[in-house]
Formats: C-alpha cells, sequence, structure tokens
C-alpha cells in the first residue's frame, strides 16, 4: 500500500485488513479527515457498500447523507427499506430477550450466557454500543470456564475502544490476563494489541511499544474487528523511535525476530527503523515526512503523529550528536533537511530541555559537547574511598580492643514487681 499522498491512498486494499465496525470507523475518519474529495467519496462508498447488510440503519442514513447523491441512486436513502432492517432488528432483539426470560426461568447459566453475549453481539451490529456493553458485561456472572472469561473480557475491550473508554480496556486486559489455565497464544497476542493501544491513547509511548512490538505474526486476520498487523508494525515502530534510545531500539525491534516478521508488512515503516538505526538520519527523516499524511488518516495514531513525529527527529539529533566533541552545524544541517539557524533553534531547545549536555558557539556555527570532568570524578572517588576506608578500619580496630579486653554490655533485664535492676551492667575482666 503506498500512502505517502491522498492520490497515492490505495482505499479498497486498506480497507480489505479490517471487518465490521473497525473497517467502517476507519473509513468513516478518513472521509472526514482528508481533503482530497475523490477519495472521500471512495471511502463513503466502501463504508455504504459495508453498512447496508447491517441493521446499524442510522449510520447508514449518516454515510448516504454525507454522499450527497454525487454517487448515483444506489447511495440514496431508501426509507420503505430501512423501515424493513429496523423492524428486523426490533423482531430480532425481542425473540432474544424471550429466550433469555426462559433460560432465568431455568436458570441454564451456560444458556444465559450464550444468549447475553448474542444480545450483545446483536446489540453491536445495530450500533448500540451502550447496550452491548451492557450484555456483555452481564454475562461475566455467568463465566464457568476460563475460555468463556477471556471471551468475555475481549467483547467488553472491543466496545471499550470503540467508546474511548479506556480504563475499561485495561481493567479487562488486566483481568483476562490474569485468568488461570489460558495458554491460547491468539488470545494473548489480541491482549497485547489492546494494552498496547490503550498505552498510546494515555501517551504512554514507551509503554505501548513494549506491548506492540512483542506482538508476533500469528496475529494475522485474527483481531480485523480492532486492527490489523499491518497498525502494529506503525504503532509498534513509531513509538520505538520516538522513545527508546539505540540500545532499546536494537533489542525490541533489530533482534526481535518475532516482531520482525510483523514488521515486513510494512515495508516503508520497516526501512523508516532501519534507516533510523543505520544513522541515516537524511532518509529516515524523508521517509517520515512521506508518509506523515498516511498516519495523519489513522483513526488511533492521527492525533499523536506531530508528537511522535517531533520526538523521533529530536531522538536522531540527540544520537547524532552524542559522540562528537563539537559538530559544526553547517555540516549538521544537511543530514536533518534543514538550514543552519533553524537547527540551531532546535539544538537550543533539546539544551535547554537537559537532553543534550552541549553549548552552542553561535558566532563560528558550532556544538561543543559538555563532556564531564573524568580526571576531578576520579580523585574525589578515590578520596570518598579512602575516607571510607578509614572510618571502617577504625570500627573494626575498636571492635577487636573491647573483645581483647572482653568489655560488653549485657541486655536490659525485665524488671520484675519489687525488685531493681540497673539500666546497664558494665563488666571488665584482665589483668590488673
Amino acid at each position: 500500500m503506498q500512502a505517502g499522498a491522498d492520490q497515492q491512498f490505495d482505499l479498497e486494499a486498506y480497507s480489505a485488513n479490517y471487518t465490521s465496525h473497525a473497517k467502517v470507523n476507519r473509513l468513516i475518519f478518513i472521509a472526514n479527515k482528508t481533503n482530497s474529495v475523490p477519495i472521500q467519496l471512495e471511502a463513503l462508498r466502501i463504508a455504504a457498500d459495508e453498512l447496508q447488510h447491517s441493521y446499524d440503519t442510522s449510520r447508514y442514513s449518516e454515510v448516504c447523507r454525507q454522499i450527497g447523491g454525487r454517487l448515483g441512486p444506489q447511495y440514496v436513502i431508501d426509507s420503505a427499506k430501512l423501515a424493513k432492517k429496523q423492524l428486523e432488528a426490533e423482531q430480532k432483539h425481542q425473540a432474544l430477550d424471550n429466550e433469555l426470560n426462559g433460560y432465568k426461568t431455568n436458570l441454564i447459566k451456560n444458556s444465559i450466557r450464550m444468549c447475553q453475549t448474542y444480545m450483545g453481539d446483536h446489540a453491536y451490529n445495530r450500533g448500540n454500543l451502550q447496550d452491548a456493553f451492557k450484555c456483555y458485561v452481564r454475562t461475566r456472572d455467568y463465566c464457568s470456564t476460563a475460555k468463556d472469561i477471556t471471551q468475555m473480557c475481549l467483547n467488553v475491550i472491543k466496545v471499550a475502544i470503540e467508546l474511548n473508554n479506556y480504563t475499561h480496556v485495561q481493567n479487562y486486559v488486566s483481568k483476562a490476563e490474569s485468568t488461570p489455565d489460558v495458554q491460547d497464544s491468539i488470545i494473548s497476542t489480541k491482549l497485547k494489541c489492546a494494552a498496547g493501544l490503550a498505552a498510546l491513547k494515555e501517551k504512554k509511548y514507551k509503554a505501548a511499544a513494549r506491548k506492540f512490538t512483542d506482538v508476533s505474526a500469528e496475529l494475522g486476520s485474527s483481531y480485523s474487528d480492532v486492527m490489523s498487523v499491518q497498525d502494529v508494525a506503525l504503532y509498534g515502530s513509531l513509538c520505538s523511535l520516538a522513545s527508546c534510545d539505540r540500545q532499546e531500539l536494537k533489542r525490541t525491534i533489530i533482534e526481535n525476530f518475532r516482531y520482525r516478521e510483523v514488521l515486513s508488512t510494512t515495508p516503508e515503516v520497516r526501512d523508516l527503523v532501519y534507516d533510523f538505526y543505520s544513522s541515516k538520519y537524511a532518509a529516515c527523516l524523508s521517509t517520515l515526512d512521506r508518509l506523515k499524511p498516511f498516519f495523519n488518516l489513522d483513526i488511533h495514531l492521527s492525533t499523536h503523529v506531530n508528537t511522535l513525529c517531533s520526538m523521533v527527529r529530536n531522538r536522531a539529533l540527540i544520537q547524532y550528536s552524542t559522540p562528537f566533541t563539537s559538530v559544526n552545524l553547517a555540516t549538521m544541517a544537511p543530514v536533518f533537511i534543514t538550514d543552519v539557524s533553524a537547527l540551531e533553534k532546535e539544538l537550543a531547545k533539546l539544551i535547554q530541555d537537559k537532553q543534550i549536555q552541549a553549548r552552542i558557539d553561535s558566532h563560528a556555527k558550532v556544538l561543543h559537547a559538555r563532556h564531564a570532568n573524568l580526571r576531578s570524578q576520579t580523585f574525589q572517588a578515590a578520596l570518598q574511598a579512602g575516607d571510607e576506608y578509614l572510618q571502617e578500619t577504625h570500627s573494626l580496630l575498636l571492635r577487636s580492643s573491647l573483645m581483647r579486653h572482653d568489655i560488653f554490655q549485657r541486655a536490659q533485664m525485665p524488671r520484675g514487681r519489687g525488685m531493681q535492676y540497673p539500666e546497664h551492667t558494665m563488666q571488665m575482666t584482665g589483668p590488673g
């Protein structure tokens, strides 16, 4: 998928990675975000095609209104058809409700759980997220196996993500992870994805990086109703570049064979990571600028793009300048695709934030590193070690002298009624 600009954005290929609400939500987000009318109409068309087979009539009507007749009569609201769909949905809901009441009367625990889940699925398909959330949560009291509990947690997490309630996401991820006897690797992978997304939303980029880079390509399309494996590659790579130092990046991505399989699904993002690690900053930052329009069209990443890209650039500046005693800004500027004046301002900000230990010679346009005085530090450490050694030696000599003269302090005796004991009793024996 080429995504450097709207004109290169292959919506059909992109949307094929998702199913259900994830597909529709992403397409509507792109339609509202993009400045390209053809891309907007294409996104709305695919969303309408997806929604016309569902019971979410209100969402379908909204998409058709946004299309506004620009795609022909087949995307104009058919009131009779919508009314028929609504009636079918209501009848199905009523049938499920009657079935649930029967199970409750007969106290069939597993059937109650399954029926509540079906009601949650139906409410979700209708777009009633709050009702779906309540139905899924109610199944908690009727779960009898570890598999039931994890499935309940995954259902709640899915709806909570769509409701932007990431507190519930974290709570139910923890609940599922603490469930004993769950060894399904796919479930574990899904929970890591959800936890990573929650950390991303809270701007805990390093925590998000750890979760996403722990996901393997085994995920495949199994979580397509929330995110794709390409999303895992994108989110994990960007968060890692923004928050990890060189050694951490090597450990979490470069030497992480499991995650490298995930990264291979997005070659441009893979090149971005390897260029950064290889210190090819011009190529890395050029790719980042080219992909930025695509990042802005991602429903979960959009609000973090500017922050993450800025953090990646700052980390590149820090890594470039760290090995040198002095750096000529005129030499450094082309590497970061900028001019000397703008580079000087960026470096001054990093120095002010104490991310770079250096000073700038504004006249000569040279960055001078402030290295610690190792000679002075060594002398100070030696003096401190000498003082500690003298203190320990004095203590040992005093203890040795006391033991040689059999001088000791007895423990204080408990006081009895009518009896008095001295507070301390010293006994000294020896010659004389």
